[in-house]
């Protein structure tokens, strides 16, 4: 094998597992090959056929065992992966947990997962139960298991089935992915995220994910299962991989590539997992975080500041009222928590300059009060030195002109005054 500065050797586990768990009150009413038959005409042909030829193979196996002979699952963790109380009642409930299995090589397709999340929503649906994802902790229902299965193309959403879980410290947010081990990738990694970036960061994670991973199954593709797999060190990010990931493809927009320097950071303790983690490529000046919120800003396009300001009743002016006329509403589902998942709220407003207002766009970290919001900048200010990407801001309401929702793929609602923009109506600069 060839080692250079470019690659990073990452080893590759000679077999990997999957296990699902169906709980239940009492025995199963048919048996699996029966529950998967009903699922004939539903399944793309793929795993349709991986699930039953995996049934009918020693790569799988399907038991019923009493709840007590399996090692109690945490709630607590449960929880905070999503479980209902409606959920965690019937795990309490349950007499018998069906336990479907299933081994196989490291690549593409990943066979262990795909067959045997169908058995287990098979045998889910016919009572009218959950599945338990026992690697990610997580509830399923059975139409939400079903559809995180690969289409006829044999294509599938990576956040159905890789995790951005995140916790803070004294450096910042520390993100890690859960899912990247079902396809034998070691999971990856970055800290010292600030705050401000939550969302925007574990979209940018996942991006990368999806980018890895298929470095990861093109190294995995030969007939033998090399015994590692060379990644770059310097991986690549874009809004094409973060839409992918997210299951829009045909909404990505064309943004300029971000740079992030792959390491390995193997585990200390025997028990521990190794990670690759995710840094600034070399050179960058600065701390960490300051890169991160730079590529989320270049990821994230249609934020960017302007110094363009509007005439009283152009395309402009109308924009702006459009936008302020929205504010009390967004406002209370922001603090309602009712954005979409992985979703982050920002706020357009203007900072005064010699030549008129420069107007930026910033992060919203708390709205607690009607008439100020505390974030942090999403942009390089040209006319204040203090305003950076990543610096603390506090803004008064009355000074904002704009606001937008932005998820993986860009701006889902709001960015009227950017649309104006991008349509190339710019008024000129009244004095």
């Amino acid at each position: 094998m060839l080692i250079t500065d470019d690659f990073l050797p990452v080893p590759v586990p000679e077999s990997l597992s999957a296990t699902y768990l169906v709980p239940m009150a009492g025995l199963p009413p048919v048996s699996p090959k029966t529950a998967v038959r009903a699922l004939a005409g539903r399944l793309a042909d793929p795993v349709y056929g991986l699930a039953t030829q995996m049934l009918d193979s020693p790569l799988m196996s399907v038991d019923t065992r009493s709840i007590d002979e399996f090692p109690q699952l945490p709630p607590d963790l449960l929880t905070a992966f999503g479980a209902t109380e409606a959920q965690l009642g019937r795990l309490a409930a349950a007499s018998h947990l069906v336990v479907v299995q299933a081994e196989y090589r490291p690549g593409w397709p990943p066979a262990h997962e795909w067959a045997a999340r169908a058995v287990a929503a098979a045998v889910a649906e016919s009572v009218d139960g959950d599945v338990v994802d026992v690697f990610g902790l997580q509830f399923l229902d059975p139409a939400t298991a079903l559809k995180s299965l690969p289409d006829a193309q044999g294509r599938i959403r990576l956040v159905d089935w890789v995790l951005v879980p995140y916790s803070s410290d004294t450096e910042g947010l520390w993100f890690t992915t859960k899912g990247l081990r079902r396809f034998g990738l070691l999971e990856l990694q970055t800290q010292g995220v600030p705050d401000h970036l939550t969302r925007a960061w574990g979209a940018v994670l996942t991006g990368a994910a999806r980018r890895l991973l298929r470095d990861w199954t093109d190294g995995l593709a030969g007939e033998e299962v090399p015994a590692f797999v060379q990644l770059p060190v310097l991986a690549t990010v874009t809004g094409h991989d973060i839409a992918v990931a997210y299951g829009n493809p045909e909404q990505h927009g064309a943004t300029a590539p971000v740079l992030l320097r792959l390491e390995l950071d193997p585990a200390t303790d025997p028990e521990a997992d190794s990670f690759l983690s995710l840094r600034p490529p070399p050179g960058h000046p600065g701390p960490d975080g300051r890169y991160y919120a730079a590529a989320c800003a270049t990821l994230f396009s249609g934020i960017e500041p302007d110094v363009r300001y509007a005439r009283s009743g152009d395309a402009m002016s109308r924009a702006v009222a459009t936008a302020r006329a929205g504010l009390d509403d967004i406002r209370a589902r922001f603090l309602a928590d009712g954005l979409p998942p992985e979703a982050q709220l920002v706020v357009k407003y203007g900072l005064a300059g010699d030549d008129g207002p420069e107007y930026v766009w910033a992060g919203v970290n708390s709205w607690d009060a009607p008439e100020r919001i505390i974030g942090a900048s999403a942009s390089d200010a040209n006319t204040d030195p203090t305003v950076r990407i990543g610096s603390p801001v506090e803004v008064a309401v009355t000074e904002v002109v704009d606001w937008a929702v932005l998820d993986g793929t860009g701006v889902i609602e709001g960015g009227w005054t950017q649309a104006v923009l991008d349509a190339g109506e710019r008024p000129h600069p009244t004095h």
